[in-house]
């Protein structure tokens, strides 16, 4: 993890100022941190000690079962949150939050502005809108395994956790989260290689045709 210091802070903070999200001034005490992927943002079952907004990059959420089995549960991209939930709730089991790509954030140090954060009619609406996107997100991921075939929740996966143009989840994991068998994973993977959307490399895969898994993805309506 890298914080960015003078010109590099001062360059993010004025391309991507989120002042106008609360009331009262935040930026003298934000820092701007670099993740790189991988990383993690946040380790399961720790507190976090800053509110995270995410201003490039991607992560994943992670959580472990007691059965020791861990599971993607979802993404976080641009423009949102991580650490709100543990904001809004003093006894909260904080999932595992890792970088999927070169990840830069906003850290807001939430032992200092907790209280005004909680009375911040400003942040909270916002917040609030946020929180109610995320949970239709979910809601829709669903009824998406029941309504589409696995080609076009598996190439709107794709899309979302490539590193510039690698894909490389394990399928284990990709199995879990989408709902399906390891044999119809493996059949529709080789299927994108065959079309030429992708190209296998061992044990990951490079896009080779953008366009088509857009066209893929972009029936879910996620984009």
């Amino acid at each position: 993890m890298e914080i960015y210091k003078g010109k590099k802070k001062q360059y993010f903070m004025e391309q991507h100022s989120i002042a106008h999200l609360f009331s009262f001034p935040v930026e003298e005490f934000i820092e701007v941190r670099e993740y790189k992927r991988d990383e993690w943002n946040i380790q399961e079952g720790m507190r976090p000690d800053f509110l995270f907004y995410v201003i490039g990059g991607k992560a994943k959420i992670y959580i472990t079962h007691q059965n020791g089995k861990v599971s993607l549960i979802n993404f976080i991209n641009a423009n949102e949150y991580i650490g709100e939930m543990e904001l809004l709730n003093d006894v909260y089991y904080t999932k595992g939050i890792q970088a999927s790509t070169k990840t830069i954030c906003f850290a807001l140090p939430i032992h200092r502005y907790r209280g005004q954060l909680l009375e911040d009619a400003k942040f909270l609406r916002e917040l609030t809108k946020f929180l109610s996107v995320k949970a239709s997100v979910m809601a829709a991921k669903y009824s998406q395994s029941l309504a589409f075939p696995l080609e076009n929740r598996l190439a709107d996966f794709i899309l979302q956790t490539a590193d510039e143009g690698v894909y490389k989840e394990k399928h284990v994991a990709v199995c879990d989260y989408l709902g399906v068998s390891y044999r119809h994973l493996l059949h529709v993977l080789t299927q994108f290689c065959e079309k030429g959307y992708m190209q296998k490399d061992g044990r990951v895969y490079h896009i080779k045709d953008y366009a088509s898994l857009h066209a893929l993805a972009d029936v879910l309506g996620n984009r």
